[in-house]
């Protein structure tokens, strides 16, 4: 099964649809060797403790943890970048990684920039290959692409609106 990396950002759109059937958190943890280096796991905590939308969804990836393989690295202090990407794009390359799964959308071209041998993949990206490979169908993967879009606030991302519209050609 293929590694992949995922920062804080990605699990919580991830969880933000737990509800949902199908369930892509369920998706990714069975289609992927999910490892998250501990500062993702601790910005999820402090997510956890508020009561919002955000809070919810980290507190459903956290109740998932022992399918998570956590790992310590040590961040790059002069990266520019909060520590849980930091940290998810150090690990991604020291284990080299398949994929990076990030939502960090205003610093995507750095990221990616960062990576040596990994594909840098977004949850409207990821959506696209579960429909590619079988997991989902083109509808549910709209579905759930317009549900994490309002949890998210990414109604005017034109990264992801550019997701959809290749969505809906599928």
């Amino acid at each position: 099964m293929s590694e992949l990396v995922a920062d804080t950002s990605s699990l919580v759109s991830l969880g933000s649809v737990k509800d949902t059937d199908p369930d892509p958190l369920s998706q990714c943890l069975s289609a992927y060797d999910v490892l998250v280096p501990q500062e993702v796991v601790d910005e999820l905590g402090e997510l956890a403790s508020y009561d919002d939308e955000h809070g919810h969804a980290a507190t459903t990836v956290l109740d998932r943890s022992t399918e998570i393989t956590t790992r310590s690295v040590t961040l790059n202090a002069d990266f520019p970048l909060d520590d849980g990407e930091n940290a998810a794009v150090t690990l991604a390359n020291e284990i080299d990684a398949s994929l990076l799964l990030c939502d960090e959308f205003n610093r995507l071209g750095l990221i990616h920039a960062s990576l040596a041998d990994t594909r840098l993949v977004t949850t409207p990206t990821l959506l696209s290959v579960f429909v590619r490979t079988g997991r989902l169908t083109p509808d549910d993967a709209r579905m759930l692409l317009d549900e994490i879009s309002t949890t998210r606030s990414w109604g005017a991302n034109s990264y992801v609106q550019r997701a959809r519209s290749l969505l809906e050609k599928s």
